[in-house]
């Protein structure tokens, strides 16, 4: 029979073809295609001929045609046809398709749809031809039944597409299926509906066929919705991320884990591919992404900013037209987050309303983590990023303080914690990553070297983690290293310092490394530039303080830990620490040539000697003997000779050109530190040591007996002897004056060596304490002279005194010994120092210095000033002491004559407390329990127990709080409002430390400022800031702040003179004095901080609407409920109304009060019309406006609209009356313009500028509100009393006749003045003042009406 058709076929006419196919059944003719396509013979032929005798155009061809498609596609899928012939019998399916009349095409295609969503397919192949199909649909003419409905070829595709997509597809085919759209024709509404049901499919499959499916969904979204292909794919890792967290996170018992993480980071890496390829070949894809992302960042992160899409980010970045964009969404992602996370932290009301945020720096570390799964492209980004973080957010150029960046504890700016999280992106990625190191490395050294003029802590900060991680991993970098020396000499001190600080670890690895940093640092020792010279010293000093030699003390001794990496290299054989002998040896004879050197170079080596000995104690010989020789060189070595220092021996002059060569007082402080440390440490080690012994204490006794020499000789030496008294010159323009200023300054220096040297070698003796006050007596006139003749510029001697010599470790025993020593046998040798009052405020007084410099620069300048535990301490000892002092003595009962000249010593103990606390929680925030628990020494230690830190902060508020009641209660003339605000400030500090919960505090200090009234404007600030700080911990000061305005308003009075305010009374802090400007200020800044937050909410809000009217599921459900977050703010804006309803009709003082209430009533306005705004968003869904709305629309309308017109009117008013130079005097001082003149016309400018913004503010308002009225369908404008026109139009014959009148009226003026009439001249002044008056009237008519 096929070869009978096969014949016939051949024939030119296919009439005998026809009539031989009618005569068979349809059944049998299947049954044969059948039978010879699974013989795999040429069933080719076999088909065409069957199609050539069954035309369309016939009704029996086409059932024919039928019933052969529909038996094909069931052999295609049954798998028991051979490849190739399958793949003939679909193409030739696919050449007929186009024959089949609308209906046919109608059936084959519900018959598809049935097989898929019935599940009745095998293999899938017969898919390729439901394409075909669908197309073939859409270009049939006229109507076509489909189900129920005629329709078009076009509306019957979608309907069939429609079907499909929401049936059941088995999961196997999901790939086929998403693949076989990419041939169809699609509409932007069928290809939502694919992509939903591809992406809703995700969910159903095993992760490794997600890749394919995603390569499939890419080629797809070329045709539209990459958005929501892109969203889809990010929402679904993100899920799965979130899964996998929660798992791992979980009962470790639980070995259920449903997806290993290996295999999830492989299947994302892969994703990620696909999508960046896709990018590549597509840019509306990367666009889409952008977008996507940037929109999810108004509405805050947890939906979409999450570590895949951060993956997605740094891969897309590699992509060069998308690299600037990406980073910048990402870095704008970070800061945003922490600055979200700053205004979070200081606002109790935000944090009621808002959820905790997801932290930005844990998602990109942990896509760091995940990068070790063979995640190369994301490598480069991430070191990319990391760079741009640290390059964007480090440290800013100013002044001097950047040593302050090295305070422990977490960063607090959102600038520090970007830079900190770039720090650490780089790190881990260093540490995880081999290939990349190289490069990291170079970046950071590069960076180190040339940016030489801005500051690069963090950089070193980085180079010292990665080095102590691995210093041996660097020695294949060692070129780099060896390389960034040959800089060193350009380099600041700072940058060296931090730099040989980093690398020393290696340097006790490498020994060719160490070698070549000596040889640059022989050269830089006596290279031309001074700074290149104290580089040397350092890096010297540093060598020294790292090398051990055999036999020196423990390190437990060092003043500062040496890193893990370090102990590990320094365990070595004991050759090495003899090695490092010669090594050190060599180098303290290279430090030795210093000392011819300059001041600095001097000073510098002086300082650095005592760590190197408390690091090296077999130095120890070295050391002591070059102090020995160079200190010979200055000292008179008779007994009789005085003044005992050669002081012209440590003068350079050349020409005109007086310098300090010798830093005499420091070399001696030095000498007298090295041997307390000597004799304490070293001797009592040597105790029955060798013979060899006895020569090196000779000489440290010689030393011990010039210092018990200079110490009697410098009591008994005059100011005449050194030259240094009343009559010397001490003026710093002549060059006898300089020499005086330098002597004076090394006395004074030497003065403090001595007497801490006395006290720590005395015992307790009366004797030595009698010196230590005559050596005082030495500084002390020495210091009086010196203030007394700078004269006004005080500041100089008191510069000099700030950098005192006494080390911080003697300051704290001193001020212990002065008022805490209690032993019977200390008393009468004490009671000399105590005598002096001039003493003890001299103590107090540097301890404050001290801690001020910890506070600006983060060490103390002496031995241990660098070391934070012994800072620590001694800060501790230091505040005990001077708490009590404070507490048991107040200012009050002092003596009389302890409070001549300048402040009493408890007042300077009060102040040294609250700086302590500044540094503290500044340097030592982990360390505050600690702090406290030193601060209050319980008598019995036993009982104290467990003492929480929110106990001892309250503790010691009360103590503070009783100290500030007693001053309150004091008569207004005996009120010390320097001791008041020093009390604020140590009370705020203290209050920080208490858990935010606790209103006892809050309730006191409201209690303050309602009962006390004080006229001193500083003090009302400290205390006002104080209440403000404790109350946003607890709520929203809105409340505070209306009950404030009202007060200020009671005072002032109103703008309207005939007005009568009556006075409310709210806080009585608030008096004439302080309500303008100090509590007018300070309202407003706070208002315009709730303002922030306010407008940082409706930002919020707005992208959630947004996000919420993008997804269709959002839309289709019933109106949701209102946010919460929208009742807040439109609580918040509606006390923040009334606040300003009252200000705005206060008359206050021109200047920065009218300025500032302008300034924030036009963001008041702004954000009123952010809020309108948000509420058009919201009216397109099906949500209206809330009544509470309406109500603040009202409140606008009626109580600050109209008042903050007339509010302008009277500040318009108010300049033009304020007082300008009359008609007369206003021509002499034209010609002799004064610079008086153009500061008041600035002025004039400044304070004019915020009107136009506010009127313009207000208008937009306005507008908005008309928008939303129509769009709400609700009369919101029914409130709002609108002004007339404001176009600020110019009349011509108006300034005609305006001009005409200022001529005449200075011709008058001229003849006037000519007269020099004084009736005349007053009458005219007069006229002047009117007529502006009157056209300011007028202008005001044309601006208002």
């Amino acid at each position: 029979m096929d070869q009978k058709i096969l014949s016939l076929a051949a024939e030119k006419t296919a009439d005998s073809l026809q009539a031989f196919l009618q005569t068979l059944k349809e059944e049998d003719l299947a049954n044969l295609l059948q039978n010879q396509a699974v013989k795999g013979r040429a069933v080719g032929a076999l088909l065409r001929a069957i199609f050539r005798g069954s035309p369309c155009s016939e009704e029996a061809g086409t059932l024919r045609r039928r019933k052969i498609y529909t038996r094909c596609m069931q052999l295609v899928e049954s798998g028991d046809l051979q490849k190739e012939t399958a793949s003939e019998i679909i193409g030739l399916l696919m050449l007929e398709v186009h024959c089949f009349p609308g209906p046919s095409l109608v059936e084959l295609a519900n018959e598809f749809i049935a097989a898929i969503t019935g599940g009745s397919l095998t293999n899938g192949k017969s898919l390729e031809l439901f394409p075909i199909i669908l197309t073939a649909l859409v270009t049939k003419k006229g109507k076509l039944v489909c189900g129920k409905d005629e329709l078009s070829g076009e509306e019957c595709k979608k309907q069939l597409i429609s079907t499909l997509c929401s049936g059941r597809w088995d999961r196997r085919y999901v790939i086929q299926l998403t693949s076989m759209f990419k041939d169809v024709p699609l509409t932007p509404e069928e290809i939502g509906l694919v992509m939903e049901k591809v992406l809703k499919m995700f969910s159903k499959l095993n992760l490794q066929e997600i890749p394919p499916l995603v390569y499939q969904l890419l080629i797809l979204s070329s045709k539209g919705s990459r958005g929501k292909v892109l969203e889809g794919i990010v929402a679904f890792f993100n899920e799965l991320d979130r899964q996998h967290r929660a798992e791992q996170s979980g009962d470790e018992l639980l070995d259920l884990i449903t997806v290993p993480s290996g295999e999830l980071r492989h299947v994302e890496g892969t994703v990620v591919l696909h999508v960046v390829f896709a990018m590549t070949l597509d840019c509306e894809l990367g666009r889409a992404l952008l977008k996507h992302l940037k929109a999810a960042q108004q509405g805050g992160f947890s939906n979409n900013i999450c570590p895949f899409s951060i993956t997605l980010l740094l891969s897309v970045a590699r992509i060069q037209r998308f690299e600037e964009q990406v980073f910048d969404l990402l870095k704008a992602s970070v800061f945003k987050s922490f600055k979200d996370l700053q205004l979070l932290q200081g606002s109790k009301f935000l944090q009621n309303l808002v959820p905790h945020p997801s932290c930005v720096s844990t998602m990109i570390l942990e896509v760091v983590k995940n990068s070790v799964h063979s995640w190369d492209h994301v490598i480069q980004g991430l070191v990319q990023f990391g760079f741009i973080l640290m390059d964007s957010y480090g440290p800013k150029k100013m002044g001097d303080g950047t040593a302050i960046e090295t305070s422990p504890g977490l960063s607090r700016t959102p600038n520090q914690h970007a830079c900190k999280l770039g720090g650490d992106i780089l790190l881990e990625t260093f540490k995880i990553h081999e290939l990349i190191r190289q490069e990291i490395l170079e970046q950071v050294f590069n960076r180190v070297v040339t940016r030489a003029s801005s500051p690069i802590s963090h950089f070193l900060e980085l180079l010292s983690n990665i080095i102590t991680y691995s210093p041996l991993v660097l020695q294949s970098c060692s070129s780099k290293v060896t390389e960034s020396f040959d800089y060193l000499s350009f380099l600041p001190l700072q940058t060296v310092q931090g730099l040989l600080k980093a690398v020393q670890p290696l340097l006790k690895v490498s020994m060719s490394m160490r070698d070549s940093l000596i040889l640059v640092l022989r050269k830089a020792m006596f290279a031309r530039q001074l700074d290149a010279r104290k580089s040397a010293v350092a890096g010297f000093l540093l060598l020294l303080k790292n090398f051990k030699v055999l036999g020196s003390l423990s390190s437990s001794q060092c003043s500062q830990a040496i890193g893990v990496s370090q102990v590990h290299v320094d365990v070595h054989s004991r050759y090495n620490a003899v090695a490092n002998e010669a090594f050190c040896l060599e180098i303290m004879d290279s430090l030795r040539r210093c000392l011819g050197q300059q001041a600095d170079v001097r000073l510098m080596l002086y300082e650095g000697f005592y760590d190197v000995l408390r690091r090296n104690s077999q130095l120890a010989n070295s050391i002591m003997q070059t102090l020995l020789s160079q200190l010979k060189q200055f000292y008179e070595a008779q007994a009789d000779v005085l003044p005992p220092l050669k002081l012209e021996a440590c003068i350079l002059t050349r020409g005109d050109q007086i310098s300090l060569q010798e830093p005499l007082d420091h070399l001696l402080c030095c000498i007298q530190h090295c041997l307390a440390w000597y004799k304490s440490k070293v001797m009592p080690a040597q105790q029955g040591g060798e013979e060899g012994e006895e020569e090196e204490e000779g000489f440290y006794q010689e030393l011990d007996d010039m210092l018990e020499s200079l110490t009697n000789r410098m009591i008994k030496s005059e100011l005449e002897d050194f030259e240094l008294d009343k009559s010397a010159d001490f003026s710093q323009s002549t060059g006898n004056g300089i020499k005086n200023n330098i002597c004076a300054s090394l006395v004074m220096g030497v003065c403090e060596v001595l007497m801490e040297y006395n006290f720590s070698i005395s015992n307790f003796s009366k004797n030595k304490f009698e010196d230590i006050l005559s050596l005082f007596t030495c500084y002390k006139k020495l210091s009086d002279i010196l203030a007394e003749k700078a004269g006004k510029g005080k500041a100089k001697a008191a510069g000099r005194a700030g950098d005192s010599l006494l080390s911080m470790k003697f300051v704290s025993e001193l001020l212990t010994a002065l008022f805490r020593d209690s032993t019977q046998s200390h008393q009468e040798s004490l009671s000399v120092l105590r005598a002096s009052t001039e003493f003890l405020r001299y103590a107090v007084g540097v301890a404050l210095r001290k801690v001020q410099q910890l506070k600006e620069t983060g060490h103390v300048s002496g031995p241990d000033g660098q070391n934070p535990d012994k800072v620590f301490q001694s800060l501790c000892d230091i505040a005990r002491v001077l708490l009590w002092r404070y507490t048991s003595i107040p200012t009050s009962v002092e003596e009389p004559s302890r409070k001549e000249k300048g402040r009493s010593i408890s007042l300077l103990c009060l102040e040294g407390l609250q700086r302590v606390l500044g540094a503290v929680s500044l340097f030592f925030q982990p360390r505050v329990p600690q702090f406290l628990r030193a601060l209050d020494v319980p008598d019995n230690e036993e009982a104290e127990g467990e003492v929480t830190v929110t106990q001892r902060a309250a503790f010691q508020i009360r103590q503070f709080q009783r100290s500030l009641l007693n001053l309150l209660s004091s008569p207004e003339e005996e009120f010390n409002s320097k001791e008041a605000l020093l009390l604020v400030s140590v009370l705020a500090s203290l209050a920080r430390l208490l858990e935010p919960t606790s209103p006892q505090m809050l309730s006191w200090t409201a209690k303050i400022c309602k009962e006390n009234s004080r006229e001193d404007a500083s003090f009302c600030k400290g205390l006002m800031n104080l209440l403000f700080s404790l109350h946003v911990a607890h709520k929203s000061p809105v409340s505070l702040l209306r009950d404030l305005s009202q007060d200020i308003h009671g005072h002032l009075g109103d703008i309207d003179e005939d007005v009568e305010v009556e006075k409310t009374n709210h806080y009585a802090v608030v008096n004439l004095r302080t309500a303008a400007p100090t509590v007018c200020l300070l309202v407003l800044s706070q208002a315009e901080k709730v303002l922030e937050e306010v407008d940082w909410l409706i930002t919020r809000l707005k992208g959630q609407v947004s996000q919420e009217t993008e997804s269709e599921e959002a839309s289709s459900q019933a109106a949701p409920p209102s946010h919460p977050a929208e009742k807040a703010v439109i609580m918040q804006l509606g006390t923040l109304l009334t606040f300003f309803h009252e200000l705005v009709q206060t008359a206050l003082p021109s200047g920065s009060c009218v300025d500032t209430l302008l300034k924030d009533l036009c963001k008041m306005y702004t954000i009123l019309t952010a809020l309108v705004k948000y509420y058009l968003q919201v009216c397109r869904s099906a949500r209206g406006i809330p009544k509470i709305m309406e109500k603040l629309v009202k409140l606008s309308g009626s109580h600050l609209t109209p008042v903050c017109y007339s509010f302008i009117s009277y500040v318009q008013n108010k300049r033009s009356r304020s007082p300008q130079c009359p008609g007369g005097r206003k021509k002499k001082q034209q010609q002799q313009p004064t610079a008086a003149g153009a500061v008041a016309m600035a002025r004039v400018l400044r304070e004019t500028k915020p009107i136009p913004n506010l009127i313009f503010a207000i208008e937009q308002y306005e507008k908005f509100l008309i928008f939303l009225s129509k769009r709400s369908k609700v009369n919101l404008m029914q409130h709002i009393k609108l002004s007339t026109s404001r176009d600020f139009k110019i009349k011509g014959n108006v300034l005609d006749m305006l001009l005409r009148e200022e001529e005449e009226e200075e011709e008058e003026e001229e003849e006037e003045d000519a007269d020099e009439n004084g009736e005349a001249a007053a009458s005219e002044h007069g006229d002047q003042d009117k007529e502006p008056a009157k056209k300011k009237r007028r202008k005001e008519t044309k601006c208002l009406s």
